[in-house]
């Protein structure tokens, strides 16, 4: 039974024992591109998937073929996300994008269709609308908290139903659980970004996700230098019961290997890293993987700081004269507050999203005249950033889809960093009155 208590532990500890080769304690650096191999029978062995499949689950096992196909330095960080996480098994790729595709890769073809909720990052948005449709895959959005939406929206062709933890920009937390029985009623698995939320506020697992996705750039990481994702496998999904070729059934681009037959709960993990990372080559490097292991280390700490800080700015923001409104979920005035309550744990995110009365170029005005804050195209930093998303992130999208994902021309958006919150609110009084007066 997980406590979240055993955040602090398992950040520290999971997925890594001390280097069989060395005793180091810190988990090392596995530069390299290849592995030897005991003798040819035992190389043929791995590349048909013969091996011993409980082999693979761990990093140090000698079971390793390529670095681009897995490492022992991004296997320990993807065992210990997995474990953050709840799920069964994880892969790492070079970037939150990296992930989701992985993902899509694996689940839909030409033909299908997904089901999203229309509160998304823009890049997911423009991914969606854009490139799986050169691919011959649609996809419908609904309303994030239409829940008869998506039910109307699935049919046989559906591939899965995605929806973020915390929408961004909306900020809104949907029913996870209700959207679990929605999609798994029709067969398919609910696909979560969980990017906003960490682990360390809300694992979608215990709550029905089928798969989940994080940026590890953002929160995760958290200093603004590493760029990364992660996929996440619950280990509880019936891929031997539904339709998914590169899953459950014989697969002709791996030796016809059937993988749910031949690794059941971990199948989706296998398949991931067998066709999607060794064809797609979106891996993270073993580098950036050591990086990042550095940085989970204190991911529970950070997030309690990022989520007391975000609040007292938002009531600060709040009761402000020049603020038209905000969105924060920890405020009781926000139409989510109550999912929100019931899914994060710990805090309501460090994000927060706010109007100001004079519109689009104050908005603009007020980001231009930040001195602690840093205007840049990031969240999840240690440092304070801010940006307009009309005029950035969201630009690609035409009225109706800003409008309906939540971005208003007079939006800005604020992730609060670790920063003293006296300091925070100094910057923004500052920048908001020049750019009201």
């Amino acid at each position: 039974m997980f406590e979240k208590d055993d955040l602090y532990t398992d950040a520290l500890h999971a997925g890594q024992e001390a280097d069989p080769a060395t005793g180091a304690r810190a988990p090392p650096i596995y530069q390299t591109t290849s592995y030897e191999f005991e003798d040819a029978e035992h190389a043929a062995e791995m590349f048909a998937l013969e091996d011993d499949p409980a082999a693979y689950a761990t990093a140090y096992t000698g079971k390793n073929i390529y670095s681009r196909i897995q490492n022992p330095t991004t296997m320990t960080l993807e065992n210990r996300l997995a474990t953050l996480e709840g799920g069964i098994g994880s892969i790492t790729t070079s970037s939150g994008m990296a992930a989701l595709d992985l993902g899509v890769f694996l689940l839909a073809e030409g033909g299908d269709n997904i089901v999203s909720s229309s509160a998304l990052y823009g890049g997911t948005y423009t991914y969606f609308t854009h490139t799986v449709e050169r691919r011959g895959v649609s996809t419908r959005f609904v309303d994030t908290l239409d829940y008869e939406a998506y039910a109307e929206a699935i049919d046989e062709d559906t591939a899965f139903v995605h929806v973020e933890t915390i929408g961004n920009p909306a900020l809104v937390t949907p029913d996870l659980e209700r959207l679990a029985d929605i999609a798994h009623d029709a067969g398919v698995p609910l696909f979560v970004d969980n990017t906003f939320a960490t682990p360390c506020l809300c694992r979608p697992i215990e709550h029905g996700a089928d798969l989940v996705w994080n940026s590890t750039t953002k929160w995760i990481h958290g200093s603004g230098s590493t760029i990364g994702g992660v996929l996440v496998d619950s280990g509880n999904s019936p891929w031997g019961e539904w339709d998914y070729p590169e899953i459950s059934e014989d697969n002709p681009a791996y030796h016809g290997v059937n993988f749910a037959e031949r690794f059941g709960d971990a199948a989706f993990t296998y398949a991931a890293r067998a066709r999607g990372l060794r064809d797609l080559g979106n891996h993270q490097s073993p580098f950036d993987a050591w990086i990042t292991l550095q940085k989970v280390e204190t991911l529970p700490l950070r997030m309690e700081r990022h989520c007391e800080n975000a609040m007292v700015v938002a009531e600060y923001l709040s009761e402000h004269p020049a603020v038209s409104w905000i969105n924060y979920p920890g405020l009781d005035s926000h139409e989510t507050h109550g999912n929100a309550s019931e899914y994060l744990d710990g805090g309501y995110g460090g994000m927060i999203t706010f109007g100001l009365e004079d519109g689009y170029e104050a908005a603009r005005d007020a980001v231009n005249n930040v001195e602690l804050a840093s205007l840049l195209a990031n969240v999840g930093d240690a440092k304070t950033l801010i940006i307009h998303p009309a005029s950035t992130t969201h630009q690609q999208l035409t009225d109706e889809e800003k409008q309906a994902s939540g971005v208003t021309d007079d939006l800005i958006r604020l992730s609060v960093g670790l920063e003293d919150t006296n300091r925070i609110i100094e910057d923004l009084e500052s920048a908001i009155e020049a750019a009201t007066n």
